[in-house]
This record gives C-alpha cells, sequence and structure tokens, in this order.
C-alpha cells in the first residue's frame, strides 16, 4: 500500500514505481517510456510433398513411343530404336526390281509404352540410312524417287494402293529426300491407341533427272531411305 504521509511528489514515484514492477510481472517491459515487447513462445510446423505413404509426392512423368514393322503388330513385336537406321521397313518383294511407273510399300506402327503419358508424332522426311551401302553414289536414283504416306488407326488396314484412296489419310506425297508428313498423329497415353504409316517408294514414269541423264542410267541402283518420327508429350 502507498504511503499517505509521503509528500505528493514521493506518493506519484511510489506509483509510478509500483506501475513498472506490475507491468514488468505481465510480461511487459517498458522501454525509454516510448515503446514495450512482449515476451512469447515460439513453434514451427514442417509438411512435405509425399503420396500419403511416406514417400515422395512430386516426381515426374515418362514418355516413350515404340514402333512394329510387322503387321498385323502384335504387341510382342514392339520395339524401340531410337537412332538411324531403325528397324528395317519390309517393303513388298518388288522393292528392289522397280521398273518406271511401279511402287512398293511398307507398314510401320507407333504407339506409346505401357508406363508412357499420351502425345504426339511428326514424320521427317527421309535421309541416307547410316550404315547401310548403296549403289548410287551420286544420289540420282534418290533424287528420282517418289514418297507417299498414309495414316490409319486401324491395325487390320492394308498396305498397299488402297491405303492412299481417302486423300485426308495422306500425310506426305512429294520427292523422297524433301518431303516429310503435313501433320503430327496423337498418340494416346499407356499404349492406348495404335497409329499405322503405309509408306509407298515409287519411281515415276517420268523421273527427275540431271540433265542429260536419261531413265536408263537409273538401273541396278540401290537406295536405303530412313525416317525419323520425332514425338513429343503433351
Amino acid at each position: 500500500m502507498a504511503d499517505s504521509t509521503a509528500p505528493p511528489r514521493a506518493r506519484k514515484r511510489n506509483r509510478n514505481r509500483n506501475r513498472v514492477l506490475a507491468l514488468a510481472a505481465g510480461g511487459v517491459l517498458v522501454v525509454g517510456g516510448l515503446g514495450y515487447t512482449l515476451a512469447s513462445w515460439t513453434d514451427t510446423e514442417w509438411v512435405f510433398g509425399g503420396n500419403g505413404s511416406g514417400g515422395p509426392g512430386v516426381g515426374t512423368s515418362g514418355f516413350e513411343v515404340e514402333q512394329n514393322v510387322l503387321a498385323p503388330f502384335a504387341a510382342a513385336g514392339f520395339t524401340s530404336d531410337e537412332s538411324n537406321s531403325g528397324q528395317a521397313l519390309r517393303f513388298t518383294v518388288d522393292a528392289l526390281a522397280l521398273s518406271p511407273g511401279t511402287a512398293t510399300y511398307a507398314p510401320v506402327a507407333l504407339r506409346t509404352t505401357a508406363g508412357s503419358i499420351a502425345g504426339d508424332v511428326a514424320l521427317s522426311a527421309a535421309v541416307p540410312a547410316d550404315g547401310v551401302t548403296v549403289t548410287d553414289a551420286d544420289q540420282t536414283l534418290w533424287d528420282a524417287l517418289h514418297v507417299r504416306v498414309a495414316t490409319t488407326t486401324s491395325t487390320a488396314a492394308a498396305c498397299d494402293a488402297t491405303a492412299f484412296t481417302t486423300p485426308g489419310n495422306v500425310i506426305a506425297d512429294g520427292p523422297l529426300g524433301t518431303t516429310g508428313g503435313s501433320a503430327a498423329q496423337p498418340l494416346a497415353a499407356a499404349a492406348g491407341s495404335t497409329q499405322v504409316y503405309c509408306f509407298e517408294v515409287s519411281l515415276p514414269e517420268s523421273p527427275t533427272l540431271p540433265s542429260g541423264t536419261t531413265v536408263d542410267a537409273l538401273q541396278g541402283r540401290t537406295a536405303a531411305p530412313a525416317w525419323q518420327f520425332a514425338a513429343e508429350s503433351d
């Protein structure tokens, strides 16, 4: 209790002293008479990206395309070949016996693998196959050949001249070495769809030839075109 007999100024000092003690006891510290800080408890909390079972919950998807050159494209026949020259397309029996006005055909099927996400695939123009010896040093036959490519999602479709009767299915039509696909094709995730390509390579009746070269100069020559399918995930 304050001393009632003390002078007024002393009593005021006592009241101020008691107030400071009371504030300090309550967890408040007066600083220079201008402000104060509160004493406080601290705590921290953490979280992590998990899978609900204690494992990591953030990762990347996978994208992988595989091919099959043997119709009717049984599941066991799919494989991955990511560098030139890849698998050999099985052209029809007259592939090495072309004459002006004739053509040869070969199919290939593409799909994503079982653990892959979806994507799209586009056909690039042909380039010479690595590691294959041909008899066409000046590429006269190469420059004379014509390519067409038709697509379908039917694994039972024939790969012959009938594959090109629907114009909307034809994605390539032009000189062998400069003609790629005009559009990309979708591939569903986890092997959910199969895209089949039918290649037609032909020797036109009036092929493009160097000046002064006759069509007879093409006899006995060989070529080995390789095509790349450029795939990109969605």
